[in-house]
């Protein structure tokens, strides 16, 4: 197998989902054999929002030949990383070279887990919700954006409401009466907006 690991490996985050890694090849007289190519080993070592750490399942890409560089696509947002590389030649790897820490940015939220409409009375509507199951960052907000539907389920009037990252109920009032509502609903982070979870309601006709 060959004897040396490739040196000089170098991380650079492009963004929240997406590294370049960089090395310098072996000595072809150190690879022993035909060299096959680089494996580039990388793994997840925490979520940088939660701080549970889990199952460590590493991930393999093999670029062939003599390339000094790959792309690491797939990861997740506002995490730590750690990766390795080795070479290949026919017989098997060489050592793997030092781990390197990287970490990806923020990136958007998912949608919020869920969104409960409760308790209709004539002018208000209780909204629950939970918060996404992948933060990928730090949330900043969430954005209702509510408007009324006719009976000719034309749409009225939106209004938008931006209610603090760590509130998870919120009651509406000032409503009209028997009147139905479509709701949009999303997180942020700095980055931006995640993808919405709509809803609709109906106000009580009358007590």
């Amino acid at each position: 197998v060959p004897m040396v690991a490739p040196g000089n490996v170098q991380v650079h985050v492009i963004n929240s989902t997406l590294a370049k890694v960089h090395w310098d090849p072996v000595p072809l007289k150190t690879v022993r054999g035909h060299l096959q190519g680089y494996k580039v080993y990388y793994w997840k070592v925490q979520s940088l929002s939660r701080r549970s750490r889990r199952h460590v399942e590493k991930k393999i890409l093999t670029f062939r030949g003599n390339k000094t560089f790959g792309m690491l696509p797939g990861l997740e947002p506002y995490s730590s990383y750690k990766l390795n590389v080795r070479v290949v030649n026919g017989k098997g790897e060489g050592p793997a070279s030092p781990d390197k820490v990287f970490k990806t940015p923020e990136g958007v939220p998912s949608s919020p887990s869920f969104l409960k409409i409760t308790n209709p009375t004539l002018d208000s509507l209780t909204l629950e919700w939970g918060s996404p199951t992948h933060p990928n960052g730090v949330l900043t907000s969430y954005i209702l954006k509510f408007q009324p539907i006719n009976n000719t389920h034309e749409l009225g009037p939106l209004v938008e409401i931006r209610i603090p990252a760590n509130e998870s109920s919120l009651i509406l009032k000032n409503l009209n009466y028997s009147t139905r509502y479509k709701f949009y609903f999303n997180a942020q982070t700095s980055v931006g907006s995640g993808n919405p979870i709509t809803e609709e309601a109906v106000t009580i006709m009358d007590e």
